[in-house]
């Protein structure tokens, strides 16, 4: 049990306002029939938190695989609050999805861990179609959605954290 009164501790978190923010969403051609879906569940997200068409970015790509490269020339020119990366790996009957979704995942991460960039995994890796249709929009709701109230929270929670004074 903790000795501290609620009151006494300073607790930081993101606002889910998507004002005055420049975001980006890296999509997925592979696989459109659920990208597509996950695309109009972020896009909806960003607009219900308050986001500008001016502020937002689609930047399509062939496939996951492709997303790193493009995620990190965002991070180097520095024009983007936050990225969110919307894509579908299906597991197959070889190994090359173990490739595809394990790079994804390292090389986004990289580029948010190097780059202090905020980079929203709404990639789905799942065993079939029918487990990434649930995920987008279907009975497991729009991880697209969740993907980028996630990216803006973290982009106000380290805009936050950057302008306080003695932190």
């Amino acid at each position: 049990m903790s000795s501290f009164h609620p009151n006494e501790i300073k607790v930081r978190e993101g606002l889910g306002t998507a004002r005055g923010l420049r975001v980006a969403i890296v999509v997925s051609r592979f696989n459109s029939l659920v990208t597509d879906r996950l695309l109009d569940g972020a896009l909806g997200a960003l607009a219900r938190a308050g986001a500008e068409a001016k502020d937002v970015e689609v930047i399509k790509v062939p496939g996951a695989w492709e997303m790193p490269v493009v995620v990190g020339e965002l991070a180097r020119l520095g024009k983007t609050d936050a990225v969110v990366c919307l894509g579908c790996v299906v597991r197959g009957d070889t190994p090359h999805f173990d490739y595809v979704a394990g790079e994804n995942a390292k090389g986004i991460g990289a580029v948010a861990k190097e780059s202090g960039m905020p980079v929203a995994n709404g990639v789905l890796t799942t065993n079939t179609m029918e487990q990434a249709l649930d995920r987008a929009g279907g009975k497991m709701g729009n991880k697209g959605a969740d993907a980028a109230m996630g990216a803006i929270e973290m982009a106000n929670l380290l805009r936050e954290i950057k302008s306080a004074k003695g932190v």
